[in-house]
């Protein structure tokens, strides 16, 4: 059992003999894991090692894997509603629609809390240094604006785990200190982040899942048990 613990520091989120295949073949072995509040992980693992396909499948994208996942003790299943209102999921894409504004995009987002006043978003937006291009059409910014905008979330989203994918992808060097903040205040305010990145992530106590630890070496027609690692 990968896990990352104190007393008395509650756990989060849990793995149990978890495993998903592509293309008629397991990438990685059964992973049993547990995820504790107050955590940034960095999920590790060269390409097709399942970095992104693992983070699809926590945010509930994928449903193409065998085994359990856990949300502070219960199964996804019978806590769906609470687990999708305690997640933020941020892909490889900015998952942003060109066609509307930096406001309008975060009010669709803001939706699924309630709403938010649109001074809350243009507050959040100019934390991202995007002060100013509130009204712009979203085809009219650069990558790294359109990664702000979808970053923009994380200044509001009341979410507890955060599952970022690649979040500092065409971020300049004060972007990435912002976000590598923003992680840090998440967590220490009890929160959980899991993230990929080929870069460094400068943050305190910072925790590593490195997927070439659980070597998938075993045939399609073995789970659960009989596959079990760790």
């Amino acid at each position: 059992m990968w896990n990352i613990s104190l007393t008395a520091v509650p756990v989060l989120l849990e793995l149990r003999n978890l495993v998903c295949e592509r293309d008629e073949r397991f990438l990685f072995a059964p992973l049993n894991a547990r995820f504790y509040a107050g955590r940034v992980v960095q999920i590790l693992g060269p390409n097709g090692s399942g970095k992104t396909t693992l983070l699809r499948i926590l945010a509930g994208v994928s449903k193409d894997f065998y085994g359990d996942i856990l949300w502070q003790a219960q199964p996804i299943a019978n806590v769906a509603w609470e687990y999708a209102n305690d997640l933020v999921y941020l892909g490889h894409l900015p998952g942003i629609k060109k066609s509307l504004t930096p406001l309008e995009n975060l009010r669709w987002y803001a939706a699924s809390q309630g709403g938010l006043a649109d001074g809350e978003l243009i507050h959040a937006l100019a934390q991202l240094q995007l002060a100013g291009y509130e009204d712009t059409p979203c085809y009219r910014l650069s990558a790294g604006q359109l990664r702000r905008v979808a970053l923009a979330r994380l200044v509001f989203t009341r979410a507890k785990l955060w599952i970022l994918d690649e979040p500092f992808t065409a971020l300049d060097k004060s972007g990435v200190a912002q976000l590598e903040a923003r992680l840090i205040a998440h967590t220490a305010a009890g929160g959980l982040a899991l993230v990929t990145s080929h870069q460094d992530i400068n943050v305190p106590d910072l925790h590593i899942l490195n997927l070439l630890d659980f070597p998938a070496g075993f045939p399609l027609c073995c789970t659960g048990e009989d596959a079990a690692h760790g």
